[in-house]
Order: C-alpha cells, then structure tokens, then sequence
C-alpha cells in the first residue's frame, strides 16, 4: 500500500510514537508504562513505516538488526540484576543511586530503569522482526 496520505501521516507520527514510546520507558517504574509498552509503541512506530513505505525503508531507517535488538536487551536485561550481585544481595534487588541535576533536583535512578530498557529492546526487536518478517513475505 503506497499511499500519499499514509506516507506523509507516517512522518508526522512516526517521531511523536517513538518520543511517546521513550515517555513509557522512562515513566514506567511506579506509574503504567515501562518497558514492555514501550516497546510495542516503538514497534508500532516502525510497523507504521512498513506499511507506508515498505520493509526495506524500514529496515534502512531502523539501522541495526531486530536479532541485534533482542540480544542486547537480553544482556542489559540480565545485566541488571549484577550490580545487585556485587553489592551481596540477592540477584536483581534494585540498586538506587540519587543523581543531583542542577536544573531538575535530585533523581533517583536505579537497576530497575536497566531491567526496563532490556526489556524495551526485547519486545521492540521482536514484535519488529515479526512484522518485517510477514511484510517480506509478500
């Protein structure tokens, strides 16, 4: 489907998808959100640019490989749970440290933020590999 319409949609939505997809990310922890929806929003984002201008725009746009995506997220992810490792406690026990910004104040950041980008990249490489794979079938 090449359609003028839907191209032009696609790069006014594709950058808020991807900004909202790093919003969920981010507010995640304590709030809706979190990684997995992320995830799916930012594939959403790049489904959307398959359907509008094929997988190998998608592909080129994307730069990097779903596998590679999949298997980064899977070290963070695991990743995640060593600092607590280090410090004698059990396996992913949440690790905060408390980061002074001189124009926000104090935010705290911690292990869980680390878990919660593997997992984003996970779910964003999947779904991703899935709807190129079935848009290349075509």
């Amino acid at each position: 489907m090449s359609s003028l319409i839907l191209r032009t949609a696609c790069r006014f939505v594709f950058p808020l998808l991807v900004l909202f997809s790093v919003f969920l990310l981010v507010r995640g922890h304590n709030e809706p959100g979190g990684g997995f929806a992320g995830g799916l929003v930012a594939s959403a984002a790049f489904a959307l640019v398959v359907i509008a201008y094929g997988p190998a725009a998608a592909r080129k746009s994307l730069r990097v490989r779903p596998s590679t995506l999949i298997g980064t997220g899977l070290l963070t992810a695991a990743g995640s749970g060593m600092p607590a490792l280090f410090r004698g406690e059990p396996f992913m026990t949440g690790q905060w440290r408390t980061l002074e910004l001189p124009a926000s104040g104090p935010v705290a950041l911690g292990s869980p933020l680390l878990f919660d980008v593997g997992v984003y990249l996970v779910v964003f490489g999947v779904v991703l590999n899935i709807v190129l794979s079935f848009a290349e079938e075509d």
